[in-house]
């Protein structure tokens, strides 16, 4: 018999949905391994190369027993960057299972898979989107850093259709980034720049994972 495919996983886990418009919501995380961008600004910089090799058996395990300490129907693959691997069996085996998927990505990569809730982050230094996500995507999160202007929030804008939400979060929910986050937000209402918002790191300000 054949060797099972296997995905490269950081880590499984259960918590609360704390970035985005599902923010709060029960969720179990499945974090996978490797990046292709590896921004300065990074918080889970240890998903760029540690991980180990899982079956989906062994990872459907994972997430019934994650799912014991937070029922939830809703499961979260993130990175890193979730597509530089291949993950439509995982996710079809999930939604045999009844969950709903939500995939948190930079953009840069697509697979056509079956997803309920496609979070899309542009990123420096080129904050480029796959155009097959452009109209697909539930919301867009864009990282408030130093280098992230007026401009930059409009050009991004300007990359997706107007009734996708746009949510602007300051870099590790910092106080510096946290003021200069809602004056950007300032300036692009006054500049006509539609469906934007501020969202902070909910799971942070709880301190939970």
């Amino acid at each position: 018999m054949p060797p099972q495919p296997t995905l490269k996983i950081n880590e499984i886990f259960a918590s609360i949905q704390g970035e985005g418009l599902r923010q709060g919501e029960p969720t179990v995380f499945i974090r996978l391994t490797g990046c292709n961008l590896r921004c300065p600004f990074c918080d889970t910089r240890s998903a760029w190369e540690e991980g180990r090799d899982m079956t989906t058996a062994q990872i459907l395990n994972q997430v019934e027993a994650a799912r014991k300490e937070m029922p939830s129907l809703w499961v979260c693959l993130t990175g890193g960057e979730p597509q530089l691997q291949i993950i439509k069996g995982l996710i079809l085996s999930l939604k045999f299972r009844g969950f709903r998927i939500q995939v948190e990505t930079n953009g840069t990569h697509y697979q056509e898979i079956p997803v309920d809730w496609w979070t899309v982050s542009p990123k420096p230094p080129r904050y480029f989107c796959r155009k097959e996500l452009k109209s697909r995507a539930r919301e867009i999160k864009l990282i408030i850093t130093e280098e992230v202007d007026e401009n930059r929030i409009a050009a991004v804008r300007r990359e997706f259709p107007a009734h996708i939400p746009m949510l602007l979060q300051p870099e590790s929910n910092q106080d510096r980034f946290r003021t200069k986050t809602l004056g950007l937000l300032q300036s692009a209402a006054r500049a006509g720049l539609p469906n934007l918002r501020i969202s902070l790191q909910l799971h942070k300000i709880l301190k939970v994972p």
